[in-house]
């Protein structure tokens, strides 16, 4: 055993008996923050209760060489304790087979012992506490009113749910001309979804017919802890807004209307900064007293089934189609309210994993129409990107990363499926940074350099379609 693989061992023992080691490994286990430790910190000034993940870190496993660990870890569903394991799917990589868990440190006992010698693993995130704290912004900055009137110190941290509203209706007020605001439904807990209109008026066109204009759709927030893609959708409308104001005229005013929803999911999204940050789902309740929540990205009418997930589960889909509110209500306002909206272009924000995924999630025997187009566009967007931070960013069919090679149900009534499948011409899921290292919890400093790279390829998917006229 090498020196690098004498250490590694030492940290998984390290972990599984909760002992804390007297120094750090470079590239094996990540570096202490330089900011203050939130024990530091009076917990009446936390965030929220920073307690309920003292047990809790983020691993990363190699599944390559064993088929019995994939199959576990891919099938065993969110907080299921049939053999009394529990743990919570982060993320994973195609290309190198790991898998990212969130696991407490006595469940992690009990895996290394299912699967010994099998199970080869890395720490990503050994202090979940303190990433957990660090995303949050600083009390002052969240409560200052200049966040929502200074663009810049607004992209500096992650804003609240009000703090967004807030930017969106000064923002709508004060380009009337193209922003508009619209309430499409209500939450489970009675909050709005909020879409917002980006419409730049033209000689040929009038407010109630946009003539053979073509709506490009971008949705963010549909899980509710992936607030990068929250914070990215804002920054897209945002660059459009300073693209008008230098060039109105532009071809992509011209040819392209645009539809946002920054917070797709507001209820989750809101108990993520009061309870709990990593919450995914919505917050209704399940047939279950004590289980909240429908995982919204299961919820759609197009190859729905109910998932294995049970009800507590991160994954349930609900017990029948568009069960999940906000999935019910983007339904009946496309297909009934703006049923003659022609969609062209429809971008699902989500973190993590730097991948751009196109139809379909629901299965990978199923062929896309027009799939070399599609696959086509998928890499021309990871080209964007690459040009404008040098990320480079995978291409995959969604089936994949959903593993419904594996369990079909896994990849079920995805709202990419139901957009490509009834209105969208082309549509991806986007899944932006990181590959881990931070996962869900970005730091803030990432906000402007992540919005930058959704902005270039949504700028590539306008010219495609404005390009390739259909």
């Amino acid at each position: 055993m090498n020196y690098k693989l004498a250490l590694l061992w030492l940290a998984q023992v390290a972990f599984t008996v909760q002992l804390q080691l007297p120094f750090h490994l470079d590239g094996i286990l990540p570096q202490t923050s330089s900011k203050a430790h939130y024990s530091s910190v009076d917990p009446r000034d936390h965030p929220i209760n920073l307690s309920q993940y003292t047990h809790d870190s983020v691993i990363r496993i190699d599944y390559s060489q064993s088929r019995e660990l994939e199959t576990y870890l891919k099938s065993k569903s969110s907080n299921e304790t049939s053999d009394s394991i529990v743990f919570k799917k982060w993320g994973k990589n195609i290309s190198r087979k790991t898998i990212d868990i969130q696991i407490s440190q006595p469940d992690m006992f009990k895996l290394t012992q299912k699967f010994k010698h099998a199970l080869k693993f890395e720490v990503l995130i050994d202090d979940l506490p303190q990433k957990i704290f660090e995303t949050y912004p600083q009390a002052a900055s969240a409560q200052s009113e200049e966040v929502v009137t200074n663009t810049e110190l607004f992209f500096q941290d992650y804003r609240n749910l009000d703090t967004i509203n807030a930017w969106l209706e000064l923002l709508a007020a004060s380009y009337p001309e193209i922003i508009s605001l619209e309430d499409i439904g209500e939450t489970f807990e009675h909050r709005k979804l909020k879409v917002v209109h980006f419409t730049v008026p033209h000689e040929h066109t009038d407010d109630e017919d946009h003539g053979d204009r073509r709506t490009v759709v971008i949705t963010g927030g549909v899980h509710s802890r992936e607030w990068i893609s929250v914070s990215s959708t804002l920054y897209a409308i945002y660059e459009l807004v300073e693209l008008y104001k230098v060039d109105p005229n532009s071809k992509i005013f011209v040819e392209l209307d645009f539809l946002f929803i920054p917070v797709y999911n507001p209820d989750g999204y809101q108990y993520t900064w009061s309870t709990d940050r990593l919450w995914r789902k919505n917050r209704q309740k399940t047939i279950k007293p004590n289980c909240f929540g429908i995982d919204i990205d299961h919820a759609f009418n197009y190859h729905w089934t109910r998932s294995s997930d049970w009800a507590c589960g991160e994954e349930y889909s609900g017990e029948h189609p568009l069960e999940a509110l906000e999935a019910r209500i983007w339904h009946e306002y496309l297909n009934e309210t703006n049923a003659d909206h022609k969609i062209w272009g429809f971008i699902d924000l989500h973190s993590y994993a730097e991948e751009i995924l196109y139809p379909y999630a629901f299965s990978c025997e199923d062929q896309p129409r027009d799939e070399e187009n599609l696959v086509e566009l998928a890499y021309g967007l990871a080209k964007a990107i690459r040009l404008q931070t040098g990320r480079l960013y995978q291409v995959f069919a969604a089936c994949l990363d959903r593993d419904a090679d594996l369990l079909p149900d896994l990849g079920a009534g995805t709202i990419l499926d139901y957009m490509y499948h009834n209105r969208a011409d082309f549509a991806y899921q986007l899944k932006l940074r990181d590959t881990g290292n931070h996962g869900f919890l970005l730091p803030a400093k990432q906000i402007v350099p992540v919005g930058k790279e959704v902005v270039a390829s949504l700028k590539y998917l306008f010219h495609f379609l404005i390009d390739n006229d259909r």
